[in-house]
């Protein structure tokens, strides 16, 4: 099928290759950005600049032709004068069309409406355009094209780009508070032989040389305590990490957190840290610690509220949850609720109570204490309540951002409680944790007391920049496949991803077996590592 190019664009391309004219150089000696130009008028006046950017407007007044440049710091006017440049490079700028990024060299001065201008003394196209960009005048509003094509989202849309370069800033703020406190940055696999850290269903993929199945991690938690075992006492990884689950405004299958683990820190330490950051990062983006989000104003001064999980739900929907004794009860509690848990058991019950009858007005940052020992197979009894474990959500505006536990360093009470999971992994829950014997093993070496915690980023900048959905913060979202794209997909299968799926199926023909039903419509990964589930 033929690119679907614009006629009269591919025919000024035809022209400019018949002057001679590369319409794709190498490089341009750009001088100042757009903003550089306006922010500096005063010391740049009368001087030449070279400034570079995509055509977003264009208008021609005869003698005297005005274009808008965009570059990712804003926009800047440029225009050319047939008294200034002569009729044939005037003429030569005109045939330059919407959507061509070209390059261009003049006086910094204003119009006579007072817009700060660069009058042009040459120019040249750096890459000419052979589609047309969306109407102009409103932005790129369609938001199914604006997830599937980002780069249309970001050029029509300078909102999107701030929320883009917010997102950016608001890592690096973090990476330097981590850094001014002594942590070290580390990565860890992503193909993992067990998958753990989290209540989660993973993507599975096949590694051909290995001959073995593998996981795509949905936390790097074991791994990093690993790292604690080994003397690396603060460790922090801005983890890219996946997770088979429904798509909504709040969950991606793949998404980033950064979790950071201490030695000889319990969750008491993580929160006071989790204050710092968060009011560091906010501090530096937005130069004040309120923010509007939704309509409303949250503050990250510090101290950050503190709520019960068991005390709250009690409170809210008079269930004593730590009462229960058996899954029945917890199961007819959810009935009397009009509830529907996917998993009938305690910890869903609860999971389900608390989002119907407390986290809406969770809107402030808040600790959320308090939580079922038997909810958390990786954080330490609570001191003082021994049915409860030191762990604690933090909540901003209605949703989770973060987790944390004081971590069990307790070789033996671990396993115990990562058999516990195994047995409920094994009677059909998709999201416990299998039994991970490698990393139990070094903590037999001896762990120091650790705190640590995982924030999620995607869902942090959402709040930052007041963005609607998950698919606003993350560059490029799941999305179905539309079928043009499944037939270009399966064009595209390599031979050997091709011959693996061949040989998949004929060993389930010659030894019968058939996978298991799935109980979600979220499909796996298809077997080989880099193509996303169909949603």
């Amino acid at each position: 099928m033929a690119a679907d190019y614009d006629s009269e664009k591919k025919r000024k391309l035809g022209e400019l290759c018949k002057k001679g004219i590369n319409p794709y150089p190498y490089t341009f000696g750009r001088t100042h950005k757009a903003s550089q130009v306006k922010d500096n008028y005063d010391s740049l006046e009368g001087k030449d600049v070279s400034v570079a950017g995509r055509i977003m407007q264009m208008r021609s007044f005869g003698k005297l032709v005005f274009a808008t440049l965009d570059d990712v710091s804003g926009r800047i006017q440029v225009y050319a004068s047939e008294a200034d440049v002569g009729p044939e490079v005037l003429k030569s700028f005109e045939t330059a069309d919407l959507g061509d990024i070209i390059g261009a060299t003049g006086k910094v001065t204003k119009t006579k409406k007072g817009e700060v201008s660069v009058a042009i003394k040459k120019w040249e196209m750096l890459a000419k355009s052979l589609r047309t960009l969306p109407e102009k005048f409103h932005g790129l509003e369609d938001t199914e094209i604006r997830y599937r094509k980002r780069y249309l989202d970001l050029l029509m849309n300078p909102e999107s780009r701030k929320i883009a370069i917010t997102r950016s800033r608001m890592v690096s703020a973090m990476r330097e508070y981590f850094d001014r406190n002594e942590f070290f940055e580390v990565e860890t696999p992503v193909l993992q032989p067990l998958y753990g850290g989290a209540a989660a269903r993973p993507f599975i993929t096949h590694h051909n040389a290995l001959d073995t199945d593998l996981y795509l991690r949905i936390a790097n938690e074991l791994y990093l305590k690993r790292l604690i075992v080994g003397g690396l006492e603060r460790v922090y990884e801005f983890s890219k990490d996946f997770r088979n689950e429904d798509i909504d405004s709040t969950h991606n299958p793949e998404f980033t957190q950064v979790e950071f683990y201490s030695a000889y820190w319990d969750y008491n330490n993580c929160m006071r840290f989790t204050e710092g950051i968060l009011g560091h990062v906010v501090q530096k983006i937005h130069g004040t610690k309120k923010i509007q989000f939704r309509g409303k104003e949250i503050s990250f001064e510090a101290p950050f509220k503190v709520v019960s999980l068991v005390g709250a739900i009690k409170e809210k929907s008079g269930e004593d949850v730590l009462s229960w004794t058996t899954d029945k009860q917890a199961v007819d509690a959810a009935k009397k609720h009009g509830l529907e848990c996917k998993i009938p058991n305690r910890a869903h019950v609860i999971d389900a109570l608390f989002d119907k009858y407390v986290q809406p007005e969770l809107v402030q940052p808040t600790f959320l204490i308090d939580f079922p020992g038997f909810m958390c197979p990786l954080a330490k009894k609570k001191r003082g309540d021994e049915r409860l474990a030191e762990r604690f959500e933090l909540f901003i505006g209605g949703g989770e951002c973060g987790n944390s536990y004081s971590e069990i360093n307790d070789p033996v009470f671990q396993r115990q409680k990562l058999e516990e999971q195994a047995r409920e992994l094994a009677g059909g829950d998709e999201e416990a944790m299998p039994l991970d014997e490698d990393f139990l093993e070094s903590m037999e070496y001896g762990m120091p007391p650790t705190g640590g915690m995982g924030i999620g980023i995607d869902r942090l900048a959402i709040i930052l920049t007041d963005s609607a959905s998950i698919k606003e913060v993350i560059l490029f979202p799941s999305m179905r496949p539309l079928d043009s794209e499944r037939t270009a997909k399966e064009k595209a299968t390599p031979k050997a991803v091709a011959e693996q799926k061949q040989r998949e199926k004929e060993k389930t023909k010659a030894t019968g077996s058939k996978k298991p039903e799935r109980k979600s419509k979220t499909p796996r990964f298809a077997e080989e590592l880099g193509e996303m589930p169909s949603i």
